[in-house]
């Protein structure tokens, strides 16, 4: 048999690392928040192709000579492609705004561009999308800690909870940190790391309830640790096939869905990780014992079973 690897032993460290992963994460949200897409800040995003390479400096000058300084400009997809935001402006139109755009930009290459696409988010509509994803991290949050709480114990919905939410924290500083646009998609990719951590996390815990009440030896600590030894392989396999499928998204599936992708994979490797050293030992921090999973007996109930 293999030798079981001693998870629990290495709680202090892990909580140190995940404690200096937050601290990093919670100064970076603070002091330059996340750049929010214009899903959530509102404004006109345009995209333009042409036939030749685009230089990112001379656009940049153009669009700053036709009055657009706030622009941002970036490539998307290829080189040939470009990607124009602009914040809210009062008095133009949205097919106003893309037009003067669309001219600026292709002064700029001395030939007419293709004008692929053009979005645009209103300032009171951003706003919205901005509380409603708040709220819907919440309520997930909430609804994820009253359904553990019913399925296993108080104990367990509250490791689950704070598991989940080191991993929402970690993931949304990693965006801050390196300044990634955090737009719908990516806030979509947010809540499905919250649903995968949460079926590793019970996967986990269900290991832990079913040997609380097999084995009638060992402590508290030993029972999830061999929990924990149980269920590597099935979280390790699952997290790397799930991994190499993210990877391929992120370098093959273009600009619009790299950040969703990006997101997701920072979420499946804090999450397997959270799984592991963050939601089982803040469990045996808060006192589970073997009595708490025991299942009730039901007075009178050998009486009935008597022929």
């Amino acid at each position: 048999m293999l030798k079981q690897i001693d998870f629990l032993g290495k709680r202090k460290l892990a909580a140190m690392l995940s404690g200096l992963l937050l601290i990093i994460a919670i100064v970076s949200l603070a002091a330059q928040s996340l750049k929010l897409g214009i899903d959530f800040t509102g404004g006109t995003l345009v995209e333009i192709g042409y036939k030749q390479s685009v230089d990112l400096k001379v656009m940049r000058a153009a669009l700053e000579t036709a009055g657009f300084d706030d622009a941002s400009v970036q490539h998307f997809g290829s080189s040939q492609e470009v990607l124009i935001r602009l914040q809210p402006r009062e008095g133009l139109s949205n097919a106003q705004l893309s037009t003067e755009v669309a001219a600026a930009a292709s002064s700029a290459m001395a030939v007419k561009g293709d004008l692929r696409r053009v979005e645009f988010v209103g300032p009171q509509v951003g706003d919205e999308l901005t509380e409603d994803g708040g709220l819907a991290l919440l309520y997930s949050m909430f609804g994820i800690l009253i359904y553990v709480a019913w399925r296993f114990e108080y104990k367990f919905a509250l490791g689950s909870v704070a598991a989940l939410a080191h991993d929402v924290m970690i993931t949304l500083g990693f965006f801050s940190i390196f300044q990634l646009e955090f737009d719908l998609t990516v806030l979509a990719a947010v809540l499905a790391v919250i649903g995968y951590s949460l079926n590793d996390t019970i996967v986990v815990y269900d290991r832990i309830r079913e040997n609380f009440r097999m084995l009638r030896k060992g402590s508290p600590e030993q029972v999830m640790n061999t929990s924990l030894n149980q269920t590597l392989s099935r979280t390790l396999m699952t997290s790397l096939t799930t991994l190499l499928v993210l990877v391929a998204l992120a370098l093959l599936g273009g600009e619009i869905i790299h950040n969703f992708a990006v997101a997701l994979i920072i979420g499946v490797v804090i999450g397997t990780y959270s799984s592991i050293f963050v939601a089982s030992p803040l469990v045996l921090i808060l006192g589970v014992s073997k009595e708490d999973l025991m299942e009730p007996e039901i007075e009178g109930e050998d009486v009935d079973m008597m022929p």
